[in-house]
This record gives C-alpha cells, structure tokens and sequence, in this order.
C-alpha cells in the first residue's frame, strides 16, 4: 500500500510534467509514487519484440561453447530454455509489468570469434508490449551462458542488453537504425546456429 504524503512536494511539477508530458513516464503518479499503468481501455493487437545481449569471453571458450563441450554441456540449449522460461516469468520479476498471453518465445544464438550473441523474440495478442519479455529473456539466456562457462573463464562479460524492434499497439513499429546496429552488439557477421531468420527458432 502505498504511503500517503501531505508535505509539501517541491518536484510536483515535474512529477506532473513526466506523467503529462511528451514522452511522459506513465508507471509514476502526480505525486511520483509508481503506479501499475490501466491498460483495461487498450486495443488487443498482435504484438513483438526482439532483444538482445553479449557474452564475451575467449576464442577457446567459444571454442567449446560451440562444440557442446564444456564441462557443464550444452550451454547453448540450456540457455534457449533459460530464456524461454524468464520470458514467461517477467512479470514476477519486474513488479509493474502485465501478466500477458505469450504466444511464442524464441532464443537464437550468434557465435563471434571472442563472443556469443543472443537475440530473444516475444509475440502475443494483447493490450501492451512485450519488450520486458524479450529483454528479460535475452538477459537470463546470457546470464546462463555465463553460469555455464564461469568454470573455464572468471572473467568473462554481459553487455549490449537491449531491445532491437518492436511492432503492434498505439505507437506503431519500431526498430534500432541500421548504423545504430553496425555500431552495437548485434553481430550479423557471426554465425547463426539454425541458419535461419533471426526470431524463427534455432536447434539445439
């Protein structure tokens, strides 16, 4: 429950301001306190987005990686459930977010020299988007990766967790510019391991 505070607010006005506003943060209240947005009066509509993340690590490593042979096995299919899994879990774990009908998750993975890229679609036909979902899919796909190759490298690292496009819903399409990618953690020169369309499933 939330506390209720009759003092005076000298950021009541930006409060205000980023609720009303351009670009307005609708999880905060006049008052700044967080609110789970209402999204009862929100068209259903066919909704996606795909997320990605970077594990960075050794030549050797992803070496193995690749291979299925690390000492702990396949990581790259444990990773794939791990994602499939978060995406599902989302809402338990981000306290503002909306338990959705997710349709369809997938956990692609891009093998670089020196890292492994992981790119995670989400889909449903609801009220509100599911970047939450493909960003915690994408995240916890790269954190077991990590768990999975921590034996043989301490110091490997996460980075470049963000969402790639979006589709469905008031605000229409939306996807990173191409410079933007050229420039971040989306490899398209890696490998991809089903050899398909990002977003369609890759095998184990």
């Amino acid at each position: 429950m939330d506390v209720v505070n009759n003092t005076p607010d000298p950021a009541g006005a930006t409060a205000q301001a980023r609720q009303d506003g351009p670009g307005a943060l609708t999880h905060l209240r006049h008052d700044g306190t967080a609110q789970m947005v209402d999204v009862s009066a929100k068209v259903v509509t066919t909704r996606e987005a795909t997320a990605t993340a970077t594990v960075h690590s050794t030549a050797e490593v992803l070496a193995l990686l690749g291979a299925g042979e690390l000492p702990k096995g396949d990581a790259l299919a444990v990773a794939r459930v791990a994602g499939i899994m978060a995406a599902k879990k989302t809402p338990e774990l981000i306290p503002l977010c909306h338990p959705l009908p997710i349709s369809k998750v997938t956990v692609d993975f891009e093998l670089g020299v020196d890292s492994v890229g992981v790119l995670a679609s989400v889909k449903t036909r609801g009220v509100t988007g599911v970047e939450m979902e493909a960003l915690t899919a994408a995240s916890v796909a790269a954190l077991s990766v990590y768990d999975m190759i921590k034996a043989v490298d301490k110091h490997a690292v996460i980075s470049g967790i963000q969402v790639l496009a979006k589709s469905g819903g008031k605000s229409g399409d939306w996807a990173l510019g191409a410079d933007a990618l050229d420039g971040g953690t989306h490899r398209d020169s890696g490998t991809h391991l089903d050899g398909g369309t990002p977003g369609e499933g890759a095998k184990a």
